[in-house]
């Protein structure tokens, strides 16, 4: 029946015939939807049959089909309009409700979905409790709901994708749609079937392959066994000689310990009868050792007593000789006062024999004329001149001053004007790397700017400075990327110049305009901005940037940025009022663009927000301002610094000047002055050799005193003479007793030693014999501890042969073993080089040999065991293979007969041919199993296979309607929904054309057309066809949505026609009233009559 929402905003009726075939499991009963899409509260109640739903395009015939999709778990992606399921609550609102009631015997299932736009998620309901997604998602698995499928479910942006489905997507389609449960899953299990085999097919042929390779190599692998155990034996012989002769050895050398150590015991029993004979010997010679120790300590005593006497007496000597050095430094003394008097009786007599030559020259120099009127003349001009020279230099510091201070500015100028530079430049360079074609243009309008008769401007992007980069984001997204990179020009006739060159004779993709002939920079809002502060608007466009003259009245012109004002996020939040009250077309808010139109019909106001981008090329900004001042003011400073030049070289030229005539005047005073001072300069002399004189004659020394306290200091020290020689003579005396006591020890040494001697003579010759004893006892001795020590060695080393522990005795089976070999060395060093030239004989052979031939040995073994249970693995895959394909395709060739006799009869019923049949490229390859359509529309032409390209889209679309309707009958899915099939809808946002006489591009929105997929007579033979299948007894319920139908259809009593009615001006739900509409009909119909 009719449902409705609130206020005007849309209509349903539905007309069903007298009776009412019984809903199928799964079948939808009810459709409610709230805040989604175009609707603010909707109610549908489909019939069990076939559903058409009706309306004109955009009044929301797909939003029944998005909410049955979405009501029904899919997912936002399928229906092919966006990603976010959010986007699909209405325009305003903070949360939209989906819900499905679903036919179910005894209850119905009711499927509740919220989405909420903020976060965008969605909260799950089964009969009004709460459920999760997975639960809901089973729920629809289990009534074999589909919305994923396209052969059940075909939204309107999905209908071109079902001819571009392959073979094998279609099959799987297909099965999921009509076919059993187990098919599908047949389907399944043999491609998992399919793979396991071909995975275990090729693991059994690698598996084989190893194994032969390991047979061949284990059988090179046993040569070299052989020919090691032979190596082995050798070996081992070499090491049981090896083991044995350090034993050998060992007992060779302690026979030979034995003997030494008898030898010894021999002699040292000779070496001690010796030592008896030679006792009393040793007794006096010790005796008289005794008394030349006794000797040796009275000298030594002697000795230092005599030493210490020596040494006083040195001291004595030394202080005499300095007593005497001292009498020769007062003499000394003495001479230099002598010399000096007599130097200074010279100084006197040379001082007077001067002071009388220049008495003399005094005394015939003539009187000094009087010079002092010229030199107070030459001092009166020398001042004029210093002050002179103090005013230019205080002119010349001035202008110095001056000049470093302009200079300093010029600095500061030159160094600002290099940052403008330099963000110029930056903007330059992001120019370059986007637009190279617009940079080459504008290196060629730098040179050449002679050629144009008005002003030209560079690329809007260089010329538009932004007061704060914050804004630059509003500027870019009001002027297009074109004009962005356009030049401006105040006439016509350079700009075409100017693209001549560029476009025909340079080649270059460049964009330019040309400003208004009358001046729109100036232009005046339609209203103060003080009037929208309280909408949150703080700013029109054209107060956020600078720009020159052209390029502003080019934006005032084309792009109303004098009217185009920027709000706030408070803007955005009162956006409805705002749009309502102030009737603006553009507007800005912090983060948004907003456009509104009024509609030409009826007059409604219909807006469009867009968030905005962020800014690229605006960012950095110069304020062309301050760059021609400062570039001004760089010009001032350039002449001042020429005048200030000009002005400090007449001032060194002056300079100059007076520095000579100061030079020449300075030179004539001082001649003056040598004039006058000569005469007084010798008198000064004079006084000052006078002076000097004086002093010499005050300076005379008196010898005669000198001499007297020489010989005073003298006699003192001859007295501290006497004294010395007293005490030395005292030593000498003392030393002398010393000195005999020291020659008589020395005679009483001498004859003691001689004793010494004569007694050590004869006891030499009775200890050479001793001697000779000693000599063969150490040898003996010695050579008995290098044998033990050697016996210690070689045990050890003898055990460690063997690997003998310690106190580990000799094993039994060693003593069998040395048995069979040779007893002496010679004979083992033999036997053991004949072993080794023998076992060297078996080169490249080792124990890794062994080794690897028992590890192949047994990974052959395991491999082989393996490999059986591999090969028993892929026997009952194909066993499981077998069973399962033939139900499988049991199942399956009957599907697609049933489909083929369907298919084939609506395509006769069209005198057209269509077969539906199973397509394969190998048996045993089922991924690679499809279901191939061939249709043929003219008797002229073959069956051909239906591809996205080689039938027309009419075409597409019958043969499309005709598959599906052939699924119909054989359905095994509770209902099937087809979206304006028989419409293909291009909606196209924004078209760009080429205006010509601008070269500029043009945003044009909303422009729709569409075309008609089927001819008439093709599209009543399909509506009939889906007419009489969908109504027919315990068919699943069918959705056909279109947007008309032509007239005099048949129809059955068992369909439902949902008319669909949207817009402002329709009559509310609740006015509505059936009978009255009759009654209106039938009176309209009685008055044509």
């Amino acid at each position: 029946m009719a449902a409705a929402r609130e206020k005007g905003k849309a209509v349903w009726k539905s007309v069903k015939g007298e009776s009412q075939s019984p809903f199928v499991l799964g079948s939808i009963v009810r459709i409610f939807m709230e805040n989604f899409l175009t609707y603010t509260v909707c109610e549908v109640y489909p019939g069990p049959n076939l559903n058409v739903v009706l309306g004109a395009n955009g009044t929301g015939k797909s939003s029944i089909v998005c909410a049955i999709c979405l009501g029904l778990a899919g997912k936002p992606s399928f229906l092919g309009r966006v990603d976010k399921i959010g986007l699909f609550v209405k325009q305003g609102c903070m949360k939209g409700v989906v819900e499905i009631e679903l036919f179910k015997s005894p209850a119905n299932i009711i499927i509740t979905r919220e989405i909420y736009v903020v976060s965008n998620s969605s909260v799950w309901f089964i009969n009004r409790e709460p459920a999760t997604l997975k639960t809901v998602e089973e729920q629809i698995a289990a009534l074999n709901i589909q919305v994923d499928n396209l052969c059940q479910f075909l939204p309107q942006d999905k209908v071109g994708e079902f001819t571009k489905l392959s073979k094998t997507e279609l099959l799987e389609a297909t099965e999921k749609s009509i076919g059993s449960p187990e098919m599908y899953q047949f389907h399944c299990e043999l491609k998992n079937y399919r793979e396991k085999e071909r995975e275990l097919e090729n693991l059994c042929r690698e598996k084989t392959t190893s194994l032969e390779k390991m047979k061949q190599r284990v059988e090179r692998y046993k040569q070299d066994v052989d020919r090691y155990h032979e190596c082995k034996r050798h070996v081992d012989l070499i090491e049981m000689l090896e083991r044995k002769r350090p034993w050998v050895e060992y007992e060779n050398v302690r026979e030979q310990h034995e003997e030494a150590k008898q030898n010894r015991n021999q002699v040292k029993k000779e070496l001690k009868s010796l030592k008896e004979m030679q006792a009393p010997w040793t007794k006096k010679i010790e005796e008289a050792e005794e008394n030349l120790k006794s000797l040796d300590m009275k000298t030594r005593d002697n000795a230092a007593e005599i030493r210490s006497i020596s040494q006083k007496c040195k001291e004595k000597q030394d202080a005499l000789e300095m007593k005497d050095k001292q009498i020769e430094e007062i003499n000394q003394a003495f001479r230099m006062k002598k010399d000096e008097e007599t130097n200074r009786q010279k100084k006197i007599y040379q001082t007077q024999k001067i002071i009388q030559e220049w008495q003399n020259e005094l005394d015939t120099m003539a009187v000094c004329e009087n010079l002092q009127p010229q030199i107070d003349a030459i001092n009166t001009e020398l001042k004029e001149l210093q002050e002179e020279r103090v005013n230019i230099d205080n002119d010349v510091n001035d202008l110095r001053a001056e000049k470093t201070n302009q200079e300093r500015e010029k600095k500061r100028i030159i160094d600002r004007l290099g940052q403008l530079n330099n963000i110029m430049h930056m903007k330059e360079e992001n120019l370059k790397m986007r637009f190279r074609d617009t940079h080459s243009a504008i290196m060629w309008l730098r040179k050449n700017k002679d050629k144009f008769k008005k002003r030209t401007c560079e690329p809007m992007m260089l010329e538009i400075n932004v007061k704060d980069s914050r804004h630059a984001k509003y500027i870019e997204n009001h002027i297009s990327s074109n004009d962005m990179r356009a030049f401006v020009f105040e006439c016509q006739e350079d700009m075409e110049t100017f693209l001549v060159e560029m476009r025909d004779h340079q080649k270059l993709i460049v964009n330019a305009v040309c400003a208004p002939a009358e001046s729109c920079a100036e232009n005046l809002p339609s209203r103060p901005i003080e009037e929208l502060h309280q909408y949150g608007f703080y700013s029109y466009l054209r107060e956020l940037f600078d720009a020159p003259h052209p390029v502003m009245s080019y934006l005032c012109s084309q792009y109303r940025v004098h009217d185009v004002p920027v709000g706030t996020e408070k803007t955005r939040d009162m956006i409805e009022r705002v749009i309502q009250e102030t009737n603006l077309r553009q507007m800005y808010t912090a983060e948004e663009r907003y456009v509104i139109k009024v509609s030409s019909y009826t007059k409604q106001s219909l807006s469009s927000n867009t968030c905005l981008r962020e800014a690229q090329f605006l960012t950095t900004s110069v304020d062309t301002d301050e760059r021609e001042q400062l570039e001004n003011q760089q010009q001032d400073i350039n002449n001042t610094l020429k005048s200030l030049d000009a002005r400090l070289t007449v001032l060194f030229d002056r300079q100059k000047l007076l520095e000579h005539k100061d030079n020449k005047l300075r030179q004539e005073k001082k001649a003056l002055l040598e004039r006058g001072n000569q005469r007084r300069q010798l008198e000064s002399k004079i006084g000052v050799k006078y002076d000097s004189l004086r002093q010499l004659e005050q300076d005379a020394i008196d010898l005669e005193k000198e001499f007297q306290l020489a010989n005073v200091k003298i006699k003192e020290i001859n007295k501290q003479k006497a004294g010395l020689v007293s005490e030395l003579m005292h030593l000498i005396k003392r030393i002398i007793p010393l000195n005999i006591v020291k020659v008589a020890l020395a005679l009483q040494i001498t004859r003691m030693t001689a004793e010494k001697n004569r007694l050590q003579s004869e006891y030499k010759a009775g200890t050479v014999q001793l001697r000779a004893a000693q000599q063969r006892f150490h040898e003996l001795d010695h050579k008995k501890q290098l044998l033990y020590e050697k016996c210690v060695e070689l045990m050890k080393q003898a055990r460690q042969v063997c690997r003998l522990g310690p106190g580990q005795d000799f094993p039994e089976e060693f003593q069998v073993a040395f048995q069979t070999l040779p007893d002496t060395l010679e004979e083992i060093d033999a036997f053991l080089n004949e072993e080794k030239t023998r076992a060297s004989c078996f080169t490249g052979l080792s124990a890794s040999v062994v080794e690897e031939y028992n590890k192949q040995t047994q990974e052959i073994q395991q491999l082989t065991e393996y490999l059986e249970g591999k090969k028993n693995e892929l026997n009952n895959y194909k066993q499981n293979i077998s069973q399962v394909k033939e139900k499988w395709l049991s199942l399956l060739k009957v599907m697609i007969e049933q489909i083929n006799g369907k298919f084939s009869k609506f395509f006769s019923s069209m005198q057209c041919v269509g077969e539906v049949d199973l397509h394969m490229e190998n048996e045993e390859e089922y991924e690679k199993y499809g279901i191939r359509i061939r249709v043929k529309f003219h008797s002229s032409t073959e069956l051909h296979e239906l591809t996205p390209y080689h039938q027309s889209g009419g075409e597409k679309t019958v043969s499309t309607m005709l598959y599906l309707m052939a699924l119909q009958e054989l359905n095994r899915c509770p209902f099937r929904v087809v979206d304006e099939i028989n419409q293909v809808r291009i909606n196209s946002a924004v078209l760009l054309f080429l205006c010509t006489d601008a070269y500029d591009i043009v945003e044009r929105t909303d422009f729709f057309f569409s075309f008609q997929g089927m001819d008439p007579v093709n599209e009543r033979r399909v509506f009939e066809m889906v007419v009489e299948t969908a109504c027919k007894k315990r068919t699943s319920q069918y959705f056909f949505i279109t947007p008309k139908l032509l007239q005099n259809l048949t129809y059955n009593d068992k369909m439902t026609v949902l008319f669909v009615y949207n817009g402002p001006f329709m009559l509310e739900t609740h006015k509505w009233n059936i009978k009255d509409m009759r009654r209106r009909q039938r009176r309209l119909t009685k008055m044509t009559e």
